[in-house]
């Protein structure tokens, strides 16, 4: 991601949890962010080995401060993690944390005699992984059809296959919107600023349950409104929600995740690491979004589909461009990401219809796609999606209104595509196991789409209609 969008990305999510002193890694290269002053460690003797190897380690080297490093949770946490604190998260700016650096180091030659992670940032989990292109929505008339259309399917309460939304939660009212007449939940903690502004985000749990909806009825959905701070969440707080989500409604047949971070590593989230396992034993199946940097860096929870024992348990999810014969410029790809859907300017309910809510953009001043593809994309429709900093923030900003329909990127969205389809194949199929329909499902599939000259699986709703792909005129 270059330095600039990452900047906005970064600015957006410290305004979004403004307790939490946040810095970009690793240092400084824009790759994720994390919580300044802070590490990570697994609860009981991992969490003592860590806490007195790296006090240990700072009292030799000048600048790190031995008298900062103590614990800053409670020793035992669902999620089974402990947080660490090793400096003053006040001190310094946003680029680069010596103090974590530091104390990365000091655990190197331990977990190299342990075989395994010991230590970890506390990195932050989110929706907004980039300033383009699935930040903003564009409103649609009321009258325009959702995209995928809705399947023609009965819902029956009996059959109804269970799945788990984790996300912003729910516009309050929803309900006014056909297809998510069998969908509960959390309801968004604050849908609009002081002056009556829909927030950053708001409604994205509502879109992505009326994508599941509109591709298989015969669904029961729940959404949970985990990710309620502009889509953003630290990775020592995610463990614990999703613990909460599954202990409040019991293990449902499919998770839908639109959200993660990439890490710099192979091995996942020390942060996830119980859920994860934990999920493992279930018969659930997590259908992860691959994420927007159009990197091949691993993007995780989605990436756990490519480590072994949790193949059956995890379905990765990248994106399609609008006419489903290649890749969306902004979808992460690579061998880890196991199956592409439409993704790019699909149309769902943003909020419910009762109440027409304003949103404003801010002006970018990209004048081509951002990644260096000649087509018509989402980086340039709209072409003021993204935050303004180029021109030093002084553009005034547009207003829209949004009356119950949007269109929005990303693999947000193309996530919720792929959880419908396996619902979907589950109830034509009258099969209870959702790891034996995603099975059925990839093995059946016969369509295949280019990402990056790879020739890879595509999962195309019957519903869905391509969206045309337009070159862009000369000198645009």
């Amino acid at each position: 991601m270059a330095p600039q969008r990452f900047r906005e990305q970064f600015d957006q999510i410290q305004r979004s949890m403004p307790d939490v002193p946040l810095a970009m890694g690793p240092d400084d290269a824009g790759e994720f962010l994390y919580e300044k002053g802070v590490v990570l460690a697994r609860d009981g003797e991992e969490a003592r080995l860590v806490e007195d190897t790296v006090r240990q380690h700072f009292t030799t080297f000048a600048g790190l401060t031995e008298d900062h490093v103590r614990r800053a949770s409670p020793e035992t946490n669902r999620s089974g993690i402990t947080r660490i604190r090793v400096a003053d998260p006040g001190e310094g700016d946003g680029r680069g944390d010596p103090a974590v650096a530091g104390a990365l180091r000091a655990l190197t030659a331990t977990e190299g005699r342990a075989g395994r992670r010991l230590i970890s940032r506390n990195h932050v989990v989110s929706i907004a992984v980039n300033a383009c292109p699935g930040d903003e929505p564009v409103p649609v008339p009321v009258t325009e059809r959702p995209n995928p259309a809705a399947a023609e399917a009965a819902h029956d309460p009996d059959s109804a296959i269970g799945v788990l939304v984790i996300d912003t939660g729910l516009m309050r009212d929803y309900r006014s919107y056909p297809l998510l007449a069998h969908t509960g939940g959390d309801t968004q903690v604050r849908e609009c600023d002081d002056d009556g502004v829909l927030q950053q985000y708001c409604g994205h749990g509502t879109f992505i349950a009326g994508l599941v909806a509109a591709v298989a009825p015969n669904t029961g959905i729940t959404v949970r409104g985990s990710l309620n701070d502009a889509g953003a969440i630290l990775e020592s707080e995610f463990g614990e929600k999703l613990f909460e989500a599954v202990d409040r409604d019991g293990w449902p047949d499919v998770i839908s995740l639109s959200a993660g971070t990439s890490n710099g590593r192979t091995d996942g989230l020390l942060g996830v690491d119980a859920f994860m396992r934990e999920l493992r034993e279930q018969r659930t199946l997590l259908v992860a979004a691959a994420g927007n940097n159009a990197s091949a860096t691993p993007f995780w929870p989605a990436a756990y589909a490519d480590l072994p024992g949790y193949e059956n348990a995890v379905l990765s999810v990248g994106a399609l461009r609008g006419d489903g014969e290649f890749g969306a410029c902004f979808s992460n790809h690579g061998a880890w990401v196991k199956v592409y859907a439409p993704g790019e300017r699909l149309t769902s309910a943003l909020t419910g219809f009762d109440t027409p809510v304003p949103y404003v953009y801010q002006h970018s001043t990209y004048d081509a796609c951002r990644y260096g593809f000649g087509y018509a994309c989402t980086c340039r429709h709209p072409r003021h999606t993204g935050v303004l900093s180029e021109d030093g923030g002084h553009a005034k900003p547009d207003q829209v209104m949004f009356e119950g329909m949007a269109q929005w990127s990303g693999t947000s969205f193309a996530t919720p595509v792929v959880v419908g389809m396996v619902a979907a194949h589950m109830t034509a199929h009258a099969e209870t196991e959702p790891r034996k329909a995603r099975r059925q499902l990839l093995e059946a599939n016969t369509e295949f789409a280019e990402v990056r000259g790879a020739h890879v699986p595509a999962l195309l709703p019957s519903t869905w209609r391509p969206v045309p792909v337009v070159l862009p005129t000369v000198g645009a």
